[in-house]
């Protein structure tokens, strides 16, 4: 059945409103048509009568307050945006957004408020971090606080940086052991690790005698009991090791993995 009324079309399952019965290249024709198909010619406004004041998009949805109706949009299934340069952005959200799930991002964040992270264990990043995490700071990374003892004060710390990627143990000890933390047997290798020793109270002459991926094992001269700081580096092994210095005129051209590191570029 198919009927006419004014500039509304309906036929064969289509519904066409436009100034003329015509039918968009992608809900086809023929044979090719898609059927319980529609297409409206011209803006379109869908829910609350006063939503909007003007025509700004092709589709306007506002919300209605009818019951359990707290959302204007719910879309089931996979969504995507492509943009055709009428606006800066293809997609604006002004107030929150919370996302449930992974996110992979090609191109540049910017973002003009601080950026908490609950953990950043097995996280990969590649590209920039032009201002820190948690403040602005060119060309280090930096965390940026509130002073935690003089009101009306912050606090901004830069990261350490070296030609490595490392990690350090610290602390005191009162015997000829250094048990080193579990996972470090996995994680470091033994071959570049480095200790700094202080002895507290006199000198004991400590030394160290050797060690392994476990345990550094300290040896003083004379009858005093060993009493020092420590500070343990070594340098990791479950990553890629750093090249650095390498030919390029960008971090784009690191000959390396640049997926494991957060590049000021």
């Amino acid at each position: 059945m198919a009927f006419a009324l004014d500039e509304i079309f309906a036929y064969g399952g289509q519904l066409i409103v436009a100034a003329k019965k015509r039918v968009p290249k992608a809900l086809g024709i023929g044979n090719n048509k898609i059927d319980h198909s529609a297409y409206i010619e011209g803006n379109t406004q869908i829910g609350k009568v006063d939503a909007f004041s003007d025509a700004t998009a092709t589709l306007m949805v506002g919300r209605e307050n009818t019951k359990g109706t707290d959302r204007s949009l719910f879309i089931r299934g996979n969504t995507k945006l492509e943009g055709d340069g009428g606006t800066k952005y293809t997609l604006n959200v002004n107030g929150d957004v919370t996302i449930v799930g992974n996110t992979d991002q090609t191109g540049n964040i910017t973002a003009s408020g601080t950026v908490k992270a609950a953990t950043l264990i097995g996280a990969h990043t590649s590209g920039s971090i032009s201002g820190g995490v948690g403040g602005k700071s060119a060309g280090a990374k930096a965390f940026d606080i509130p002073h935690p003892s003089k009101e009306g004060y912050r606090l901004r710390h830069i990261c350490v940086e070296g030609p490595e990627s490392a990690v350090y143990y610290r602390g005191r000890t009162n015997k000829n052991t250094i048990p080193l933390p579990l996972y470090w047997k996995d994680l470091i290798d033994p071959a570049s690790l480095t200790v700094t020793l202080t002895p507290i109270g006199a000198h004991q002459n400590i030394i160290v005698k050797r060690w392994d991926a476990e345990n550094i094992y300290l040896q003083n001269q004379g009858a005093l009991p060993i009493n020092c700081f420590f500070h343990v580096f070594a340098q990791r092994i479950d990553i890629e090791r750093l090249i650095p210095e390498y030919e390029g005129q960008s971090s784009d051209d690191y000959p390396g993995d640049n997926s494991i590191y957060s590049i000021n570029k």
